[in-house]
């Protein structure tokens, strides 16, 4: 029997769904038939390449190995058609972006607009993520570019700087220190109520780390894993949170609070495999990025942070 595509899926498929019932479902087609097409490649391959005897099929060893390879195979025919659909000239294409959640709240719309008004053919899937996954999302040819910070990254991915991204404290409108205009020290975050992203966050881990160096434990009262959930909670209470100073300034009902010693900057960076193709719409998302930083005199980020 000769293998074709379909095998490939298939196997992935049910190992993906750890079954065939749940795997025919996603697939759109019969149960039978799904496990069918599995045993055809098995007797191909003269291997078995799913365990079949417990509650849940799961991959042999040897099928372990093979799905390696099938995956990457995939990914690389999926690569190849995008490559021949690709139109140089971008009046039509596709864009997988990614980006972590401060992004989404100022940076991407913007951004999107007007790559779009300067690309009216091409459709674009934005999704907002942690940046460890994003990074594996990358590598596993899910999305094409994304924004988030500079730092040691996965193997083969490749960063270039954008800007640098100032933090600072941010409280609303009910907040004791909403007309604060001295610097509060770090030490008095004791005493107030904190709203902060979660721990699998960069700036989690960012603010973390300078809260560690300066020896504070405050009082985080509330975690999220959204910037915009964190901002509407600030402005109608007395909480008080850490954003990117862009953001804060654009928020009228928020008050930017200075900390005393400020946190540092961060680079905002574009992450893309540093091998494979790059297709048009993302070399032209890269190079309107660029611009658009540089039109709106962000801070120029040091390539070598």
């Amino acid at each position: 029997m000769a293998l074709e595509l379909r095998h490939l899926r298939y196997l992935l498929a049910v190992a993906e769904h750890a079954g065939f019932t749940r795997a025919a479902e996603a697939l759109h087609v019969s149960q039978p038939t799904l496990s069918q097409q599995v045993r055809q490649l098995e007797r191909t391959l003269r291997v078995q390449l799913l365990d079949r005897s417990g509650r849940t099929v799961r991959l042999t060893d040897a099928g372990e190995a093979y799905a390696r390879y099938a995956r990457r195979a995939l990914q690389d025919l999926a690569a190849g058609e995008r490559a021949v659909l690709d139109v140089q000239d971008l009046s039509s294409g596709h864009l997988r972006l990614a980006m972590t959640p401060t992004f989404t709240s100022y940076l991407i719309g913007p951004l999107v607009a007007d790559f779009l008004t300067e690309h009216p053919g091409i459709t674009l899937d934005v999704r907002e993520m942690t940046q460890d996954r994003m990074e594996a999302e990358i590598l596993d040819d899910k999305v094409d570019i994304g924004i988030a910070f500079s730092g040691s990254h996965l193997p083969a991915i490749g960063g270039t700087a954008l800007f640098s991204e100032g933090l600072g404290l941010a409280v609303g409108t009910a907040h004791p220190c909403a007309e604060r205009r001295e610097p509060l020290p770090v030490g008095e975050l004791r005493h107030h109520q904190l709203a902060l992203l979660t721990s699998d966050f960069a700036t989690r881990r960012h603010i973390d780390d300078y809260l560690v160096r300066h020896r504070v434990r405050p009082l985080v009262t509330v975690e999220a894993n959204s910037v915009n959930a964190l901002v509407q909670m600030v402005q109608r209470g007395g909480l008080a949170t850490v954003l990117p100073d862009a953001l804060t300034q654009e928020e009228p009902h928020l008050h930017p609070i200075r900390l005393e010693p400020a946190l540092p900057s961060r680079t905002a960076t574009l992450l893309r495999r540093e091998t494979g193709y790059h297709g048009a719409a993302a070399r032209a998302f890269a190079d309107l990025a660029a611009r658009w930083v540089r039109d709106r005199g962000y801070a120029v980020a040091d390539p070598g942070r």
